[in-house]
């Protein structure tokens, strides 16, 4: 049963936010959850699947980078809407328009992307440490507690700043990108040569797709807004966030594509990229071992923190719409036991788990395709949630819908298609 979490928080603690004068102000106070999700969605999963799509398909890959710009604004764009205007997080809205067995089979889509992610986030942090020959029972434990003092002892607008500081480290692969000096030309034409038929492009293809949009994406920026108390006068500004942010992360994984495939693919094509020490190390004769190595670092290291802690609040935010538990960064540890409690759990669960079986790791691409597959129930419930609870003004309709409609089908179906097809099972 819910406790009305958010109608009942503190005034002191859970307020609605307050820029300073004018638009900017408004935008600086409003800014946060989109540039948090989307510095996420630049994982540590996705760092290598962009890579390796850069060392086996040179820059064929690069366009879809490209295209899924609007695509990853129009579904986290709902997410927006359904959370100013409905004032709750995703869980909360599906377990009250479609039904307990609806949201519980939401929140397992959510468990299984947040069990994948975790894995690869804590793989990539103990790869980082490996690089300088520190032990991964050194690394983890340090980030394990890391990511549980960031979350404990601050509240939401701390726990935000703390995450895009993290995630700005990702920004460390536009350099990567500058020092492979990619040809213009073969960027151009590479891009242009899709191999529409080939089951491994597809693969690939799809892998890309479920690296961009992801379940715990949609519950932490529902959620997060929600526990920010962002009103209808935010809406525009929140909005340029999510924007902003999209085209960010997209660049981001372009950076990694064309910086992969303007050394590692032209020299060693059939190199294959399952670790962050593949990639260093491949990339060790281009950019050197120091600077390959720190600069990697500092981008994974950047990438699979903020990573992981958004997709382990997700999860404690997701679970707690469902069955009802207090969930807000507001409460204080205390107040909120399940959900700090199921966030760390998450956490430390995740790194026992990669010290235990380090070859998880191999896993990131089929992570990445997993997501796409759970794409079709993903979607379907954001669409119908937009479509019925949203007021009149703001619901779905006319040709934006016929927009998001067609842009979902194309996306689902491409990235199931691909993921069965690289399979064999198509």
């Amino acid at each position: 049963m819910d406790d009305g979490t958010h109608a009942a928080m503190p005034a002191a603690q859970g307020g609605k936010v307050r820029g300073g004068r004018g638009r900017l102000g408004m935008a600086i106070a409003v800014f946060g959850p989109g540039l948090v999700v989307m510095l996420a969605d630049t994982d540590v999963g996705s760092v290598i699947t962009a890579g390796q799509s850069g060392v086996q398909w040179g820059y064929r890959l690069l366009a879809l980078q490209f295209v899924l710009i609007p695509i990853l604004f129009i579904v986290q764009e709902l997410t927006v809407r359904l959370g100013i205007f409905t004032g709750r997080g995703h869980g909360e809205l599906i377990r009250d328009t479609f039904g307990p067995g609806w949201a519980w089979l939401s929140a397992a889509g959510l468990g299984v992307a947040t069990v994948g992610a975790l894995l690869t986030e804590f793989s990539g942090v103990a790869g980082v440490g490996e690089l300088y020959g520190v032990s991964r029972l050194i690394t983890l434990p340090i980030a394990a507690v890391a990511l549980l003092v960031v979350v404990i002892t601050g509240s939401y607008r701390r726990v935000e700043r703390a995450a895009i500081v993290i995630g700005l480290f990702e920004l460390a692969f536009f350099f990567v990108a500058w020092t492979a000096h990619p040809d213009p030309r073969a960027l151009l034409s590479g891009s242009l040569d899709i191999p529409y038929a080939d089951k491994d492009y597809l693969y690939l293809a799809a892998a890309n797709i479920g690296a961009v949009v992801m379940p715990w994406m949609i519950f932490y920026q529902q959620s997060a807004i929600a526990d920010k108390r962002l009103g209808p006068e935010h809406f525009t500004a929140a909005r340029w966030d999510t924007a902003i942010g999209a085209i960010i992360t997209q660049l981001v994984m372009a950076a990694v594509l064309i910086a992969c495939a303007a050394t590692i693919g032209r020299a060693h094509p059939d190199a294959t990229l399952n670790t962050v020490g593949d990639m260093a190390k491949a990339l060790t004769p281009f950019l050197g071992t120091q600077m390959g190595n720190l600069v990697f670092g500092l981008g994974v290291l950047g990438a699979g923190m903020v990573a992981a802690i958004v997709c382990s609040l997700a999860f404690a935010w997701g679970l707690g719409e469902v069955t009802g538990y207090r969930r807000s960064l507001e409460y204080r540890p205390f107040e909120a036991r399940w959900f700090y409690g199921v966030y760390a759990l998450c956490v430390l669960g995740g790194a026992v788990v990669v010290a235990e079986w380090p070859d998880l790791v191999s896993l990131n691409i089929g992570v990445q395709v997993m997501n796409a597959l759970l794409l079709p129930m993903v979607l379907g419930f954001l669409i119908a949630l937009s479509r019925r609870t949203l007021p009149a003004g703001q619901r779905l309709r006319g040709w934006y819908y016929a927009l998001v409609l067609a842009v979902s089908i194309a996306t689902c179906g491409l990235g199931v298609f691909g993921g069965f097809s690289g399979a064999g099972l198509l």
